[in-house]
């Protein structure tokens, strides 16, 4: 048994292909199938059961690849122990981010993180809250940005702020001319949603104790996977849709002037630095925590849960 062996078992279990986990690996099919079938002689029992299609585990192989990941998961530790010991940060880190984060986070935290860490290689993809912790589970991913808590037994969350929405106004609008908002009044309007799917949209929900159905004023007239496109229908067909106060911190007067602030207790959410359980790549991730934290507004840190009105998935 090698690790090399290891190594192809989780790709076949993860890609569900001999073929795409051998294009995974850089290896030929043959040459995978061949060392998975050694491995499967030398243990004398079947992983894949190589009659279905895609492939998938036989009973005792689903054990053999849990356990599979746990050793190349501690292999990697010595790797870490090298790095951490030449006070380097180096390597690949794959970050998930949820696409409501994203885009008015990663810009500058990017800039000065590439910087430093001229040796780590970033690979980053926008997905869903979902999506992030599957990839994450079967190894594709090393962390992730999300909204938390997620109520998982699989994953660490490592709190890194708390962030307010607001409302987001059509001049249209009957909430245009207040100041402040209040929960139920904007359970009243025309709301912008994004599509299902984003944990964003069942927080929306929860904040309005908001109902889908297609009568009255609250009709849901259009669902999107952007913020910015939510934004866009407000401006053009009225209603409001609701915002993450960090998307709106690059505001000219003229847009804050359709930003509308909840009255107390403002709705907030938790984002939250998510790995895997004895997770690896330490250094790199915490270095990632570090620049995200020095270019979130302080008042996103110093925010108490306790004095706001939070969301759970």
């Amino acid at each position: 048994m090698t690790l090399v062996q290891l190594e192809y078992i989780i790709a076949v279990d993860t890609y569900r292909s001999f073929v795409a986990a051998a294009e995974h690996c850089f290896v030929t099919q043959p040459t995978l199938s061949m060392q998975v079938q050694k491995l499967e002689e030398s243990i004398g029992a079947k992983i894949f059961d190589r009659s279905r299609q895609p492939v998938i585990p036989t009973e005792i192989g689903v054990k053999i690849i849990k356990q599979a990941r746990v050793i190349l998961n501690e292999s990697q530790k010595i790797e870490e122990l090298l790095q951490e010991e030449k006070g380097e940060v180096s390597g690949e880190l794959r970050i998930g981010v949820i696409p409501t984060v994203a885009p008015y986070l990663l810009p500058d935290v990017l800039t000065t993180f590439l910087k430093k860490y001229p040796k780590l290689e970033l690979q980053i993809w926008e997905y869903t809250t979902e999506r992030i912790l599957q990839e994450m589970k079967v190894g594709r991913l090393d962390c992730g940005i999300l909204s938390t808590p997620l109520h998982d037994g699989g994953v660490e969350e490592i709190p890194l702020y708390y962030e307010t929405f607001v409302a987001y106004v059509s001049e249209k609008s009957s909430l245009f001319k207040k100041k402040m908002v209040t929960t139920d009044e904007v359970a009243d309007e025309r709301l912008w949603l994004l599509n299902e799917g984003h944990c964003m949209r069942g927080q929306v929900l929860n904040l309005c104790h908001y109902k889908h159905n297609q009568a009255g004023s609250g009709t849901f007239a259009y669902n999107t996977g952007s913020v910015e496109t939510l934004k866009r229908m407000v401006d053009i067909n009225g209603g409001l849709t609701i915002l993450p106060e960090m998307s709106i911190l690059g505001y000219d007067e003229d847009q804050l002037n359709q930003v509308r602030y909840f009255k107390s207790p403002e709705p907030v959410r938790e984002i939250s630095l998510v790995t895997p359980q004895n997770f690896v790549k330490k250094q790199a991730i915490n270095a990632l925590k570090m620049e995200i934290l020095a270019v979130v507004p302080e008042r996103f840190k110093t925010k108490k849960k306790k004095e706001v009105m939070g969301f759970e998935l």
